[in-house]
């Protein structure tokens, strides 16, 4: 996911005022300088898709005068009217009034998106940016509150209009492909001091009237927030949208300092996309890099790094011979190792491409300082570079990892050998025709290797042998005798120490590894954690974990516990998920919580809601996003999707509509445990 920002900048000074900026460099560019070729050629691309941009905006005005003067309406002619001398303004020049800032900015969120045909075009801090121009018109009188508030409703409509095109598997993973288009109010400024203000609240009030995924809206929260700005958001969660999502501002921030941001930038961050931190107009962060399961790794562990027949991944040694829990957790640790190596190698190897054949102009010229440095955000132009790979499957990884040492190694109620032979065959519940190919192709392989002649008629064989096998009564209760113990472990999300911080080690062995590497920008890597729902198609790849989990079932979405697992409440399982090391994800972590609608009814419902988000907050958890739907109406809106058509629900760093998300999407929700007060 490439992540950009929509700027204030062209709100002030407008297309022409870049182009002016863009031309004072140009004409600094003298033709034996060793870069003159790519950086003239950037500014002059920057000079083109300005005017480019002034002159779409143009057509708008004289349609809108066009209509007007055919309109026989009186109100709708003054409308247009106005349209035509808003289209004609901005976003040419910079904006002089609340109505041309509403103009401006949609023409400029509408435009990134096809330059790049991205998404993670993130609006920002709407809040802020807009709100001078709100306050002036104001109190000058040039402006009601309720038109504003009609100007803020039409531009969320309108931003459920952006989509774009892709691959089936995508638009069925993120129904039919969310734009993360994440807008968010409140937090502080960049001497310290909150700035909440009324347009927070109205954004608020936009995404209760619209009733829409997008924007993505957000809020940020630290100690200075008002208390009826929150308990504001804690209505629009009750509605059931899966708006707002939360974030802290007081780990965030100190978060982006220790990567580097000046502490004034760090203030007046935004979140980008699903839940990336940054500050806008400053920053390529190159977020959602790349997918990494950390589940895969240990698969790796178990076969000493073969996959399918094939040796992908180094060799740590047979798990049969492994007699301590370190020297197992050290085999994944170098598994982990190995695979984040190249996950970083792929993403170095696609920054290089994008620097060369996908360069963004439009977009870099309004981040700085691209234009005074003559690059593009894909060759270093940012202030401030990043590469954003996320991990997923932390509560898995946790969980199956602690089972294996209590299990295995401390009680010794099981050998490694017999459970590794429970994984191979699903726990006993059947192993898929894939599976079952996969094995047979791997026997026979060995037995080739071992000097045997294998035919068709030999892998038959082998073929029945493993079905046979794999469906036996002695496989089927082992399976579940295994299954029972594991239940008997304690899980991480019920606020039990050990497991706890067993997990935050967990965590460590794919965020510190990560924040060694640099990128082709000049910049650093920072991981993330949380899947962007991937943790279900991944899932689908992967088989039987130690902790329980069947084969091909999703994985643990972001930093939540598994789900079904964190029964004890969700103030346990907030308290669990704040063990985690939040700082070292500046990436941003991802922590989802489903309630049923009774738990926010009510004042008190609020309040204990509220409650919940500054208790976790005050722990230093990063982020959390609820749905507030229950299980029945989930079923129901399965089997009637006909009578559901306008159900949204929170998916992971996004909301959509439940009835276009895929069947394994919307079982993962309904699974997702349901909390109460």
């Amino acid at each position: 996911m490439k992540a950009k920002k929509y700027t204030a900048g062209v709100l002030a000074i407008g297309y022409e005022g870049i182009i002016a900026e863009a031309e004072v460099e140009l004409a600094k560019c003298n033709v034996g300088d060793d870069n003159y070729a790519k950086r003239s050629h950037f500014l002059e691309a920057v000079i083109i898709s300005c005017k480019a941009v002034i002159t779409y905006a143009q057509r708008y005005a004289d349609l809108a005068a066009r209509e007007a003067q055919a309109c026989t309406d009186v109100r709708r002619k003054e409308e247009l009217r106005n349209i035509a001398e808003n289209c004609s303004r901005v976003p040419a020049k910079g904006a002089t009034t609340f109505y041309e800032a509403c103009q401006s900015f949609w023409f400029v969120q509408q435009l990134l998106q096809i330059e790049s045909s991205g998404h993670s075009i993130s609006p920002g801090r709407f809040d802020q940016y807009m709100y001078p121009y709100y306050k002036e018109d104001l109190d000058s009188g040039n402006l009601t509150r309720e038109f504003a508030q009609e100007l803020m409703d039409c531009i969320w409509v309108k931003l459920n209009d952006l989509n774009k095109c892709r691959d089936a598997a995508s638009a069925e993973g993120v129904a039919g492909y969310s734009l993360f288009q994440n807008l968010i109010a409140g937090g502080q400024n960049e001497d310290g001091m909150d700035v909440t203000n009324d347009l927070s609240f109205m954004s608020i009030q936009a995404s209760m009237h619209v009733m829409l995924p997008q924007p993505s809206f957000s809020v940020r929260v630290w100690n200075g927030t008002p208390h009826e700005f929150m308990i504001k958001a804690a209505e629009l969660t009750r509605t059931g949208i899966g708006l707002p999502a939360y974030y802290n501002d007081e780990v965030i921030i100190p978060a982006l300092v220790n990567r580097g941001l000046t502490l004034a930038d760090a203030r007046e961050y935004n979140i980008i996309g699903c839940v990336e931190p940054q500050k806008a107009g400053k920053t390529e962060g190159w977020h959602d890099a790349a997918f990494f399961n950390m589940c895969r790794p240990l698969e790796l562990v178990f076969s000493n790094g073969v996959d399918k027949g094939e040796q992908i991944s180094v060799q740590t040694g047979n798990v049969e011979e492994m007699t301590t829990f370190e020297e197992f957790f050290d085999a994944y640790k170098a598994q982990m190792n190995y695979n984040i190596e190249l996950l970083v190698n792929a993403d170095n190897a696609i920054d290089v491409a994008h620097a060369e054949r996908c360069p963004l102009p439009f977009l870099s010229c309004m981040v700085d300082d691209c234009i005074k440095r003559g690059k593009t955000v894909q060759e270093g132009g940012a202030i401030y570079n990043f590469t954003g790979p996320q991990g997923f499957g932390v509560a898995n990884m946790a969980d199956s990892l602690y089972a294996i040492k209590k299990l295995v190694y401390d009680q010794k109620k099981i050998s490694i050998t017999d459970y590794k032979k429970a994984l191979l065959t699903n726990y006993g519940k059947g192993m898929d025709a894939t599976s079952i190919s996969e094995m047979t192709a791997q026997i026979a392989e060995s037995l080739k290797e071992a000097g045997r002649s294998i035919g068709e008629k030999e892998v038959a064989a082998i073929l029945s042998v493993v079905k046979g096998v794999s469906e036996s009564r002695e496989v089927r209760e082992s399976g579940e005798k295994l299954l029972n113990m594991i239940e008997e472990i304690p899980k991480f999300g019920n606020d039990v120490p050990e497991v706890d911080a067993f997990a935050r080690e967990v965590a460590y062995t794919y965020t510190k590894p990560l924040e060694t590497f640099k990128n082709p920008r000049g910049g650093i890597y920072q991981a993330g954690l949380y899947p962007v729902s991937a943790n279900v198609p991944l899932g689908a790849q992967t088989g039987a974990t130690p902790d329980g989990r069947l084969a091909h079932t999703p994985v643990a979405d972001g930093v939540s516990p598994s789900a079904g697992k964190d029964v004890h409440g969700p103030t346990a399982a907030a308290n669990s998920v704040a063990r985690l090391d939040h700082y070292i994800a500046s990436n941003g972590t991802l922590f989802n919580q489903k309630f049923h609608p009774s738990a926010l009814s009510g004042r008190a419902g609020l309040e204990n809601f509220v409650a919940l988000i500054r208790s976790y907050f005050d722990q230093k958890g990063s982020h959390m996003q609820f749905n507030v739907v229950s299980r029945e109406t989930l079923l129901d809106a399965q089997k009637h999707p006909e009578q559901y058509k306008h159900l949204v629900v929170r998916v992971a760093g996004y909301s959509a509509l439940f009835t276009t998300l895929s069947r394994s999407l919307q079982d993962d929700i309904i699974n997702r445990t349901e909390q109460g007060f």
